[in-house]
């Protein structure tokens, strides 16, 4: 497996997609705050931080922000919070599709070697998603980094995935889609790291991932050799 003991993947973008309608969650938080609807969700999108934050109060909070930067523009004075706890309890998180190709890295990976999942969300949302997907059972290590005190890019979420596996980090692929959380985190905690970045951007920038995938798929050949 290119010398690699384990592989270990991110799960939001990297294996997987939000499927629920955008319009819906954006309305529905208005439903449930109670509040007169105004703007639109792409303005709320730009408003928000990227990559969003990964801890759950500090999501909350950048929520509130760009709902509140929004209700600024259209002169409106409303309770942010309100809408962004809104916003959070309408999102279906079994509303989520493999991303394209990642169900063949994932396989690929299965048939080489222990695999591990890393992910920053927290057990009762991300367990979800995995139930959705099928895919519940299919890692040797969970580690769900939004129920420990520190997440993705500190070291301790990777130390915790690599231990669990029982495997030496410098013999471990991370996959992730994020630069900052997924590189960077990754590489600090002596892991090797494949991008797979979402938007088809493919330059690391300042980062130096180990490798470079235009898509999923194409772990395959990183762990043959050939990537």
């Amino acid at each position: 497996m290119n010398g690699f003991a384990a592989v270990l993947f991110d799960l939001d973008g990297t294996l997987c997609r939000h499927e629920q309608d955008a319009e819906t969650v954006y309305a529905g938080a208005f439903d449930v705050a109670g509040v007169e609807p105004f703007g639109e969700p792409d303005e709320l999108w730009a408003a928000l931080p990227d990559p969003p934050a990964p801890v759950p109060e500090d999501r909350l909070a950048s929520l509130a922000e760009g709902f509140r930067t929004v209700a600024d523009r259209h002169g409106r004075s409303v309770d942010a919070r309100a809408l962004a706890r809104g916003f959070t309890e309408v999102v279906d998180h079994s509303a989520v599709r493999f991303r394209e190709g990642a169900e063949t890295a994932l396989s690929a990976a299965r048939q080489r070697g222990p695999v591990g999942l890393l992910t920053n969300g927290p057990e009762h949302r991300q367990s979800t998603k995995l139930r959705s997907l099928g895919i519940a059972d299919a890692f040797d290590a969970v580690v769900f980094a939004g129920d420990m005190p520190r997440r993705k890019p500190h070291r301790d979420p990777f130390d915790r995935a690599v231990g669990e596996l029982g495997v030496d980090a410098a013999l471990s692929l991370y996959v992730g889609d994020s630069l900052e959380y997924d590189v960077a985190g990754a590489r600090g905690a002596g892991l090797r790291a494949a991008w797979c970045p979402t938007d088809g951007g493919l330059d690391p920038g300042e980062h130096a991932p180990d490798y470079v995938l235009r898509s999923p798929a194409d772990l395959a050949a990183v762990l043959d050799g050939s990537g």
